[in-house]
């Protein structure tokens, strides 16, 4: 749990991040799960020494449960993909959901929602065609998230000279504003703005609540 600031989904290799590695299509849904895993419970001084472990294979069976991880890794704070260091593979909107005015530069995480892309056959979570060509679908938690965070973007692109690329950390960078130092701000003065992104992560908190019992269930913490 002490280390758990250190992890996160950013575009290159940095020095306080000692452990990296490329995400592709076929451990996308093993890194959101990672990731998930590792933020979905808040750290405490009862649980911070606690050690997260090789789970068992159970979650591997629980598409709900990966679905989930994804949507949390989608909108997450700790989700720090930026634009302008490379193309924006993570936008789970299409142009059309949030009125963008010009084509996105890469649509893989939309594709790869909608069952679109295809899978190497050496991954063992997409052995079965069934699983490599149909839509994720997801939990009603996670179908909320979704909506509360089209809303943002919505409103997002509706702003003048808006990056139409934009991921979830540009959008936060461009409402809030760093300070002095660099620092991005932990509030906006744009009311609607706090409004969207305080329901988006309203939600999270109830999704992420969702999967705390499947933690420990699949053995990834053991209380």
């Amino acid at each position: 749990f002490q280390n758990n600031n250190f992890i996160a989904l950013i575009n290159e290799k940095a020095k306080r991040h000692g452990i990296n590695f490329q995400i592709v299509v076929n451990n996308l849904l093993i890194s959101c799960v990672y990731l998930t895993v590792r933020h979905a419970i808040e750290a405490t001084w009862l649980n911070d020494r606690d050690q997260f472990l090789f789970p068992n294979t159970c979650w591997e069976n629980d598409n709900e449960f990966q679905n989930d991880c994804l949507t949390i890794a989608l909108f997450h704070s700790q989700n720090r993909i930026n634009s302008k260091y490379g193309t924006n593979h993570w936008i789970p909107f299409t142009e059309q959901e949030v009125d963008s005015r010009e084509k996105f530069e890469s649509n893989f995480m939309t594709d790869f929602i909608n069952g679109k892309l295809q899978y190497e056959e050496t991954n063992t979570l997409f052995t079965e065609e069934e699983q490599r060509t149909k839509p994720l679908e997801f939990s009603e938690e996670a179908k909320e998230v979704f909506n509360a965070g089209r809303e943002l973007w919505k409103y997002y692109h509706k702003q003048p000279g808006c990056n139409v690329n934009a991921s979830l950390y540009d959008i936060r960078e461009h409402f809030q504003g760093r300070n002095e130092k660099g620092k991005m701000n932990n509030k906006s003065d744009d009311e609607t703005y706090t409004e969207l992104i305080s329901n988006l992560r309203n939600k999270l908190k109830i999704l992420q609540a969702k999967i705390v019992p499947k933690i420990y269930e699949y053995e990834f913490l053991k209380k």
